[in-house]
């Protein structure tokens, strides 16, 4: 087991972070470009799942055996592409990945005719693929109603192959739909590739047949790795600030919203008049903005473990919602922030049907060590309490997922890393 002390010297943090590109952004444009045939990307992401994304997609005109590893969006994106491809082999993944559903994307595709078996266990990867392309009648659009409660993944994975179809899709999305600004990212990159996509009704996309054309583009920062700064912000002493560059003002990423969050938590977001990135300032919580009753998560699953340590952290009773889907990520990321938050004598119990309360009436950092659960977002939610004591933390390699420079980005600024 590898174990990585941290420990923060003393003083204001302070400095510019080293930010990876956003990995939700560069798998859709590497997906994209393929079914384009074309276009330049710039800045794509250094993340696990990002290199990973590409060297599949090349592998899949010479292998018949693929293996996603622990990427959810490989797994997700890469079952519909090679669906409508008419490859012919296995999609696997890590042992966690055989744990997390497929069923519904693949119960999608099979309706549009492509041939896909389950090797191992019914609903979950490892797939098998016939080699029988997705082909719905010429000219005749294909319909689908997909839950949209499970995982945005699904729905992204479903219209992003939809100009591929001689006739096009129509998706109707049921039940309470989940992570509604990634769907809107995935539209928005659509159309920049030249797809014709839209809402044509309450919880319905229409996809245009038609295909894509090559364009050029460049991913932005990334606003999930951005969190963890935030957080630095938050905790470190009085003073603390940083600069974050490549994030935009208008972005297509909805974890942008960390900036609102953490508001109330004591850090202000200033946008750099020349559009270069954003600094971050400590405002005394006086300062700072109310909470409201309970945060949602619902459109931003990804920020819960970071909001709830430092709500935790900051002795700030907090309540959050719109978990749900932690429940399917790399762990169970409810279950595992609970076992940690207790290291702490800090917990999240469930209060009311789907909603969690911090509770926090004595937090002290001394020396805790930190299991990541094989979960990057654990490793990083947890590592800024070092601004407040020593810390250890299991396997820090796990951060190689999205974020492999986040060691090397925290001892850049002062942090005492090993």
């Amino acid at each position: 087991m590898t174990i990585q002390p941290l420990r923060w010297p003393g003083g204001p943090l302070a400095g510019t972070a080293h930010l990876p590109a956003s990995k939700s952004e560069a798998n859709r444009a590497l997906l994209l470009q393929k079914l384009a045939g074309g276009g330049t990307l710039a800045n794509l992401s250094e993340a696990n799942d990002t290199v990973l994304m590409q060297r599949l997609l090349a592998q899949a005109a010479i292998t018949d055996h693929l293996d996603a590893e622990d990427a959810g969006t490989v797994m997700r994106f890469l079952t519909a592409y090679l669906a409508v491809t008419g490859w012919r082999g296995t999609l696997t993944g890590a042992a966690r990945m055989k744990q997390r559903p497929i069923a519904i994307l693949v119960e999608a595709l099979r309706s549009l005719g492509a041939s896909i078996a389950y090797v191992e266990r019914e609903g979950y990867p490892p797939l098998r693929f016939g080699g029988q392309p997705v082909a719905a009648p010429a000219g005749q659009l294909a319909e689908l109603a997909v839950r949209g409660d499970i995982s945005s993944q699904y729905i992204s994975a479903l219209l992003m192959v939809g100009p591929t179809l001689p006739g096009g899709l129509r998706l109707h999305l049921t039940g309470e739909v989940g992570s509604r600004p990634y769907i809107e990212m995935t539209i928005k990159l659509m159309r920049h590739f030249g797809a014709t996509v839209g809402e044509v009704g309450p919880a319905v996309i229409e996809v245009q047949p038609g295909g894509y054309r090559p364009a050029d583009y460049t991913v932005e920062s990334d606003w999930s790795a951005a969190s963890y700064w935030y957080a630095l912000v938050a905790l470190g002493p009085a003073g603390s600030a940083t600069v974050l560059p490549g994030l935009r003002r208008a972005s297509w990423q909805g974890d942008h919203v960390i900036q609102h969050l953490m508001r109330p938590l004591g850090v202000a977001t200033e946008f750099l008049a020349d559009g270069s990135g954003v600094r971050l300032t400590q405002v005394l919580m006086a300062q700072a903005t109310p909470a409201p009753p309970v945060l949602d998560f619902t459109d931003c699953p990804d920020l819960a473990q970071t909001v709830a340590v430092v709500a935790a952290a900051l002795g700030r009773p907090l309540r959050l919602s719109g978990l749900h889907s932690l429940r399917i990520k790399e762990t169970d990321r409810i279950a595992a922030l609970q076992t940690e938050l207790r290291k702490f004598s800090a917990d999240m119990p469930e209060v009311e049907p789907g909603v969690f309360e911090v509770q926090a009436p004595v937090f002290q950092v001394d020396g805790q060590a930190i299991a990541t659960y094989d979960d990057h977002r654990m490793a990083m939610a947890f590592a800024p309490l070092a601004m407040r004591g020593p810390l250890l933390v299991h396997e820090p390699q796990v951060v190689r997922k999205s974020y492999p420079s986040f060691w090397r980005a925290l001892a850049a600024v002062g942090m005492q890393v090993g």
